[in-house]
């Protein structure tokens, strides 16, 4: 397995405060009940750019270590594109996913690629981040562990993925694109894994523009 870059031991000490902030994120005043009926009616924005924050806990070969930083995500019906940054502003690696396949190329070294996103993610980083799941994910929508269509609402923020993530939609807020809807602002990720042991992922979402 191929370790995650240096850059995780020397900024982790950087990126304490990141995690607290994406911890203490205050409740969303979305949260009430006319946005859990718009919730209710979400539909699946094609074409998304978002911006956010994440914080990432997993079990590496010797202990438990951190990864704090931000995430710029691209998404149209046949491509996703994920830039992962420091505390810095520094581009950490950049996946890009297609029909063809998917490719993840970190900072000073060749592009590695792979037909399965989330298996490249997983080998090359050292933890799993689960791109195609999040495509629908990061939009309140999932596959629950039986198949079905499960759509979060601030009243039904829980729920267990067919691929086994726990996944839990902490906190909201409001869209006034057409037809209104909430929008979830904070999505917590947990797995148990055999690679990384148990894993947690926290995302906070900063910026959502729809094209």
């Amino acid at each position: 397995m191929t370790s995650f870059p240096n850059w995780r031991r020397t900024l982790t000490a950087a990126l304490l405060p990141l995690l607290a902030a994406c911890s203490s994120l205050p409740p969303s005043p979305s949260s009430t009940a006319p946005l859990a009926t718009q919730s209710a009616e979400r539909r699946l924005a094609e074409n998304i750019e978002l911006g956010g924050r994440l914080s990432v806990r997993y079990q590496g070969p010797q202990k438990e270590e951190a990864v704090h930083g931000s995430f710029t995500w691209m998404q149209t019906p046949s491509q996703t594109r994920i830039t992962l940054l420091s505390p810095l502003g520094q581009t950490i690696a950049l996946i890009d996913v297609s029909p063809q396949g998917a490719s993840l190329t970190q900072a000073g070294q060749p592009a590695r690629h792979a037909p399965d996103v989330d298996a490249l993610t997983a080998q090359t980083l050292g933890w799993p981040l689960p791109v195609s799941g999040l495509r629908e994910w990061l939009q309140g929508i999932a596959q629950t562990a039986s198949g079905q269509r499960f759509v979060a609402t601030p009243q039904q923020s829980e729920v267990v993925t067919t691929d086994g993530w726990q996944i839990r939609y902490a906190n909201w807020q409001p869209d006034d694109t057409p037809p209104p809807q909430a929008r979830p602002k904070r999505i917590d990720l947990v797995r148990n894994t055999q690679q990384a042991g148990d894993v947690s992922i926290r995302i906070a979402i900063d910026s959502w523009q729809e094209h």
